[in-house]
């Protein structure tokens, strides 16, 4: 893999106030969402960078949607290779997985409209091993490229349709294409897949922030990668800027209002003039400023807001003190104090309680699951491709030790187990389970109340964060679940899970 390290510059070089940057770095800790990672470059320069502990730069993040713009760069790149047209219809690509007798409809969608969320389509199939042919059995109630509709498994059909011509799929196929050439490292990748083994090209993606910013640059720069061209500069052009307009997204969400502007292929154009970008739910951006030679990429979990739109209007605020010199004066104090700050970035530290005298009580004893599902809950990422992951636990217990507490599970007949950080800090585990991308867990307890240990679940190459609370008692422990990170899974803790000692 050819991997050029970008220059790394104090923000002043190339005309940005350091004061600027921590002006953006303090909205973005004010508390309406939770940062995970950025990264901002101009003329090609990193002025500056940081992660939020846990999160770190070489930690792969959930993309959610923005994963569509990969999808969308493999489709441009078997474009530019002559592989495919832009008019080349869906029924010609896929003759066994069509209707026998497709509507007229269906015989005018095209590869166009379908990178441009053209469809003609009012609904998205469900996962399923059949889920190609069942796409193209959806009506397509509306002329292809006359409506509007956000459609997710439109953009995994353009994985479909690379790997229909050429064998391969998303990963394979981008690897030697793209990956290696921009220097991204192909093992530091993952994606959920359907039901059929096709990568989720809608929102199944996992990979860096600056992955994400190394795939923009591409497109910043027209489609050329250290003077190689990767990308057909025609299909560069088409691909940022307006090929459908997609005001029609305000009857949803009349809060985003930059998603009302128009899209591209599988990219968001945005209100200041020129700009557009990669997106993916709840923050997951990378966005390109032509005018002021800017990229920044950001990984977050836009609290309560799915399309993360106050983050984009602070980073329109941020691009507004961005000067069009093309250096300032050097300011060694103001970009030392911006450098030592991004340096140590971290989510508020976990709650410090390690003890209450329930422990001698329930150390080391097992506890049998009664009724309902304990689980480390991963549906949050998965729906998108049906991936349900394995069955709940049967028993499990805790020991505790100081600043540590070992959970022992058995799971499905296998014995497990984890570590939970009681001293302030996070436990790191790696649980694997076949057919998930993700494998990192971090995990956190303290004793909210004498009686009632809690424990923060992440799956830290994620957004989400889960809370359970084991509540004992001497007729056994109620355990409740609480999505506290992310917004989505059981609300208020209702979830209750009972077990009794075995």
């Amino acid at each position: 893999m050819r991997r050029t390290e970008f220059p790394r510059v104090a923000p002043e070089a190339v005309g940005i106030p350091s004061a600027a940057v921590e002006r953006l770095l303090d909205k973005l800790e004010s508390g309406f969402t939770e940062p995970h990672g950025l990264m901002i470059m101009r003329h090609g320069k990193v002025c500056a960078e940081g992660w939020w502990s846990p999160y770190a730069p070489g930690l792969r993040h959930g993309l959610q949607s923005l994963t569509k713009t990969y999808a969308a760069t493999a489709v441009g790149i078997a474009y530019t290779e002559g592989l495919l047209k832009l008019e080349d219809r869906l029924i010609d690509i896929f003759p066994e997985e069509s209707p026998a007798e497709p509507s007229e409809n269906l015989k005018k969608l095209t590869v166009r409209e379908v990178l441009c969320m053209g469809c003609g389509m009012e609904t998205m199939p469900a996962p399923s091993v059949d889920w190609l042919k069942e796409f193209l059995a959806t009506p397509v109630v509306h002329a292809p490229g006359t409506t509007y509709m956000y459609n997710s498994v439109g953009s995994t059909v353009l994985g479909a349709i690379v790997r229909k011509l050429t064998g391969q799929g998303l990963q394979e196929y981008l690897t030697p294409r793209l990956f290696e050439k921009i220097g991204i490292a192909p093992e530091g990748v993952s994606w959920m897949r359907m039901p059929d083994g096709m990568e989720v090209g809608g929102g199944g993606l996992f990979s860096t922030t600056e992955d994400n910013l190394r795939l923009m640059k591409l497109y910043a720069d027209g489609g050329v990668w250290e003077g190689q061209r990767i990308l057909a500069d025609d299909y560069v052009a088409k691909a940022i800027s307006l090929q459908n307009e997609s005001a029609t997204e305000a009857l949803g969400n009349p809060e985003a209002a930059d998603n009302f502007v128009g899209y591209g292929f599988q990219i968001w154009l945005c209100r200041p003039a020129g700009v557009y970008r990669a997106d993916g739910a709840m923050g997951q951006f990378s966005i390109v400023a032509p005018d002021k030679d800017m990229i920044i990429s950001i990984n977050e979990t836009a609290t309560g807001a799915h399309w993360a739109q106050k983050s984009l209007d602070i980073i329109w605020e941020f691009l507004e003190e961005v000067s069009e010199e093309g250096a300032l004066p050097e300011d060694a104090e103001a970009s030392s104090c911006l450098k030592n700050r991004m340096s140590r970035l971290a989510l508020p530290a976990p709650v410090f309680a390690p003890h209450s005298d329930m422990e001698d009580a329930i150390n080391g004893a097992w506890w049998k699951i009664e009724s309902g599902e304990l689980r480390w809950e991963q549906n949050a990422v998965h729906w998108m491709s049906g991936w349900q992951g394995p069955g709940g636990f049967e028993r499990f217990r805790l020991d505790f030790q100081p600043g540590r507490c070992r959970m022992s599970y058995v799971q499905e007949g296998r014995d497990r187990a984890v570590d939970i950080a009681t001293d302030g800090t996070r436990a790191l585990n790696y649980v694997e389970e076949e057919g998930s991308p993700i494998s990192r867990l971090c995990l956190n307890g303290w004793w909210s109340a004498p009686e009632v240990f809690s424990l923060a679940v992440r799956w830290v190459e994620t957004c989400f964060e889960e809370t359970y609370r084991f509540a004992f008692s001497d007729s056994g422990v109620v355990i409740t679940r609480e999505n506290t990170v992310g917004g989505f899974g059981p609300a208020n803790g209702k979830e209750r899970i009972i077990a009794k000692r075995a």
